[in-house]
């Protein structure tokens, strides 16, 4: 063996020994949640609403016990344009993981060459095949930290997909009441209407009588219209929430869809766990924490790139020629091996700059995480003081409901023996509907609600064991 090949050997085993030295891990999740949000932000238990304190469960679907939800939110999922395009963006996102690795391992190419000798050029009388081969010895972790950022963005893309599909879960089910309700209040309208008329006919009649005026005649018809007006609005909004709906699916907004005939019963109470469960399980989040590990990577990549760089090279092959000389110590078949050395001087501080944009990206993505962790709060906190809020709601306007009816037996009655008339009768009849329409709307609300909840806590639709975390770790 030659000196140089033993040089070259030495130089291979010290830069093998330092290759091995590993890349500083990014933050804990702990570590982010305490660098975002301080010490002591996080309460023991939720502040607001009557909660069950258990973990919180998945499989939230279900709750609504509404078999053609359950057909809805797997259609939606299966043919939802927006969820295909997040799809979309998390195999990108595996696909730069892959860009990434590559660079870790040695790149080899082959050159080959035959010809004959058909003219002056003298090119075409060489022959051969070589094989070259180039590696970077990532020395200081910077091809890594490229490689651990690109698997931090996946797992990142990753969760962002996971959400989506929650969040299409829900606005698909919230869809879906919001179509029911809308059918029920544009019955309930049609029911109004045709009470106004009456009430108008009654109006006429009396005036015709002369136990009226034409005052009174304006007045019904002016509740006529009124009444009138508020039925196609109610009919507009119905084809609207159909077609909504119907765009969740994935389908053509005809508006055909058939909707339930009443809405489906309120589930039972919701276990919310505690404040850190939400930090741990809603996908938005997890999301958030791997794109401040991926910024962590950054800062080392930016790092380690102000430093210099070392490539081993090596090559072999045979060569001849037909119309050239090769020289007499040139042998066939040939081989060798190489470093290089590139090692910056003077970038006019761009290197340091990169630093400097990488820790500011940094801070804003654990500035990001801080906001969204914020808000991921306040949103169970109002969702549970809701859930209170609407259930005491829903036991008065029942009570009203009850009441209504009430008066409008007793109406009933006295027009039966002569001591009220129909116009307190429809009139009545008006209030009752007016009640029942207002009971609708808060018995949708409360199921909506019951929805943005499950949501905000991080329970998954589905029947899952717990949503898996995508594994961004990889020995180096």
């Amino acid at each position: 063996m030659t000196r140089q090949a033993r040089n070259t050997l030495q130089l291979l085993f010290v830069v093998l020994f330092a290759y091995g030295c590993a890349t500083a891990p990014p933050p804990e999740p702990q570590e982010i949640r305490t660098s975002a949000l301080g010490e002591d932000v996080l309460p023991q238990n939720w502040i607001e609403g009557e909660t069950v304190s258990t973990a919180i469960r998945n499989g939230w679907i279900a709750t609504f016990d509404d078999p053609q939800l359950d057909a809805l939110v797997a259609e939606a999922l299966a043919n939802n344009p927006d969820l295909r395009i997040a799809a979309s963006r998390l195999d990108r996102a595996a696909a730069y993981v892959g860009v990434a690795r590559a660079a870790l391992y040695p790149q080899i190419g082959v050159a080959g060459q035959g010809s004959l000798k058909l003219g002056a050029d003298l090119n075409s009388g060489l022959n051969g095949l070589v094989m070259g081969a180039s590696w970077e010895l990532d020395l200081w972790g910077r091809v890594r930290y490229g490689r651990d950022a690109a698997q931090e963005s996946f797992a990142a893309v990753q969760s962002d997909y996971i959400w989506a599909r929650h969040s299409l879960a829900a606005a698909t089910a919230n869809s879906w009441f919001l179509a029911t309700e809308t059918l029920l209040q544009k019955r309930a309208a049609a029911e109004m209407v045709e009470d106004a008329e009456n009430l108008l006919e009654l109006a006429k009649t009396r005036a015709r009588v002369g136990a009226g005026d034409e005052r009174d005649v304006a007045a019904a018809e002016a509740s006529v219209s009124a009444y009138q007006d508020n039925l196609l609005r109610l009919s507009l909004a119905h084809e609207n929430a159909l077609r909504a709906l119907e765009v969740l699916l994935g389908r053509y907004p005809g508006a055909d869809l058939e909707p339930r005939t009443d809405l489906p019963a309120f589930p039972g109470p919701i276990p919310a766990g505690i404040p850190l469960n939400v930090l741990e399980r809603r996908p938005d989040l997890f999301a958030s924490e791997r794109r401040v590990a991926e910024a962590f990577d950054r800062v080392g990549e930016a790092k380690a790139a102000r430093l210099p760089r070392i490539s081993l090279t090596a090559s072999g092959g045979h060569v001849d020629s037909n119309v050239l000389e090769l020289s007499p110590d040139f042998s066939n078949p040939f081989a060798s091996l190489g470093a290089g050395l590139i090692a910056p001087i003077f970038l006019g501080g761009q290197l340091k700059a990169q630093v400097e944009i990488r820790n500011a990206e940094q801070r804003q993505a654990i500035d990001e995480y801080s906001s969204l962790a914020l808000r991921a709060l306040y949103e169970v906190e109002s969702g549970l003081a809701a859930e209170t809020n609407l259930g005491l709601r829903e036991q008065v306007l029942k009570r009203n409901v009850a009441q209504n009816e009430r008066a409008l037996d007793l109406e009933e009655i006295a027009f039966r023996v002569g001591t009220s008339d129909m116009r307190r009768v429809l009139g009545q009849q008006l209030a009752l509907n007016l009640a029942h329409m207002e009971f609708i709307r808060l018995q949708r609300n409360r199921l909506t609600q019951r929805v943005n909840l499950h949501l905000a806590l991080g329970g998954s639709f589905e029947f899952v064991e717990e949503e898996s975390e995508p594994d961004s770790s990889e020995e180096d």
